[in-house]
């Protein structure tokens, strides 16, 4: 029986790309699912299978609401805080409602916290927050250093948990996932773009092809997130996740293209240059404190993630006709 089984969770941002999956798979586990989703979303029934949202408690409304996530938290064993504007672009353009968002749903998030007392809060970092290797593997100590307002608000969410943690013992836990790609990810991430475009017969219209990133299947960062929620061993810290093996953007262009059985070449995009010392040129994981913590390691290689998902972007394209992937 799945150690969630009859359990009583929580989920932010389970309308978004991690958030989905992981809901998915603690209403397979058996849990008494409550998922909060943004009011500006689609209604539930229009993207969620119904037989899935027979099993959840659904909750509308913005993570900053407190009288909201009183209710929703209410009688929880365990939260998953996935909430937040992900876009880095996007926090270029609106830095205040980013930090609205992700450090002030946060801060709302934790002092709801505090009064519902759930036995677990798992919060979610982002390797953003690291800015371009200064060694690789990227060791649990590595610096931060924020090179855009999205990362810099990850940090400032990060410390109010470790904060909450020390001054109210708050029984928090910090994962970082590094790059998570897989079925059902936003069409502007990077690895659906190159898949999107490559579809579709190329050229691949891309940002900077010279950085390199430590990619994760979305099942097995949703693994790290169901470990994180039972682990003794990760309150009160961070816990990076990742594979730790390294691929350039050029190795996910080579690979789509024996994928889609065509050569592709690749095409300057400025829309997706970031500002020049804002763009993070190197991410690789350190494996080992997830191993050492959480007991979980990345188990899809990259090419047959790839596959997985470039199979699942096939089947959508037959059901809803072709996406758009050079927004």
């Amino acid at each position: 029986m799945s150690a969630y089984a009859g359990r009583k969770v929580l989920i932010t941002g389970a309308g978004g790309f991690i958030g989905s999956h992981l809901w998915s798979r603690l209403v397979e586990e058996g849990a008494q699912v409550g998922v909060l989703l943004r009011y500006s979303s689609l209604p539930p029934h229009q993207r969620f299978p119904q037989k899935l949202l027979e099993r959840t408690q659904v909750h509308r409304g913005d993570i900053t609401d407190r009288d909201l996530l009183d209710r929703a938290m209410d009688g929880a064993e365990v939260v998953f805080h996935l909430a937040a504007l992900v876009g880095i672009p996007y926090s270029y353009e609106c830095p205040a409602e980013t930090f609205r968002v992700n450090a002030g749903g946060a801060l709302a998030l934790l002092e709801a916290a505090r009064s519902a007392c759930p036995g677990r809060v798992v919060m979610t970092s982002t390797s953003e927050v690291y800015g371009s290797a200064q060694q690789v593997p990227m060791p649990e100590d590595h610096p931060l250093c924020a090179q855009s307002p999205y990362a810099a608000s990850k940090i400032a969410a990060d410390q109010l948990a470790l904060a909450w943690h020390r001054s109210f013992g708050t029984p928090v836990a910090v994962l970082r996932p590094f790059n998570t790609y897989g079925p059902g990810q936003s069409a502007r991430a990077v690895i659906p773009t190159i898949l999107g475009q490559a579809l579709a017969g190329g050229p691949l219209k891309l940002g900077d092809t010279g950085t390199t990133r430590d990619f994760n299947f979305v099942d097995d960062t949703v693994e790290a997130f169901l470990a994180a929620g039972l682990r003794q061993e990760a309150l009160g810290r961070v816990t990076p996740y990742g594979s730790g093996v390294e691929s350039p953007l050029e190795e996910v262009v080579r690979l789509a293209a024996r994928l889609v059985g065509r050569e592709l070449s690749v095409e300057e995009d400025a829309r997706r240059l970031r500002p020049a010392q804002s763009e993070v040129t190197r991410l690789c994981c350190d494996p080992a404190p997830a191993r050492r913590i959480l007991g979980v390691e990345a188990r899809v290689g990259l090419e047959e993630g790839l596959a997985r998902t470039l199979e699942w972007m096939r089947a959508q394209q037959g059901s809803h006709g072709a996406m758009d992937y050079n927004v």
